[in-house]
């Protein structure tokens, strides 16, 4: 693209005397032809005509351009749940440091770390209770089969 950049801005920078209309003077249509005319939009501007007079063109290079598709949805929002998760796997980095040499069970806080669901990848290898918005079932299951607890907090 920097090749076709260089060569548009030589075009544009490029002496009168080097254009091409300087070899057409004294030739009457200057090589657009006597019988069809050099007019200026003979099809329309744009994408004029793609439901008639250019139909095969966009029918072939642009096949379903036109129509409509699928059903209506009035105010579609693309994020309208915000609920980042998190696996229990990554449970033990979350743990306190305090909290972490103790030999008492940690509490660890998810939504005060912008997690709001625990979803159950991984295991869990000692006793911790988390506090979340959203648990999966399976999450819960291996927390309190490694001996710790889950409670959901809004």
């Amino acid at each position: 693209s920097s090749k076709a950049t260089v060569s548009v801005l030589y075009w544009l920078n490029m002496t009168t005397a080097l254009r091409k209309n300087r070899k057409k003077r004294g030739h009457v249509s200057a090589g657009h032809g006597r019988v069809g005319k050099h007019r200026k939009h003979p099809s329309g501007r744009g994408n004029a005509g793609g439901q008639h007079h250019h139909r095969i063109w966009f029918d072939k290079y642009h096949p379903g351009y036109f129509g409509k598709v699928g059903m209506r949805h009035f105010h579609f929002k693309r994020n309208p749940v915000h609920k980042p998760t998190c696996n229990v796997s990554q449970l033990t980095n979350m743990i306190p440091e305090a909290d972490a040499a103790s030999t008492k069970v940690p509490v660890v806080d998810l939504t005060n770390k912008g997690v709001f669901k625990l979803l159950g990848k991984g295991f869990v290898s000692r006793p911790i209770i988390v506090k979340a918005r959203f648990i999966s079932r399976i999450a819960e299951k291996k927390l309190k089969e490694a001996g710790g607890a889950c409670v959901v907090s809004a």
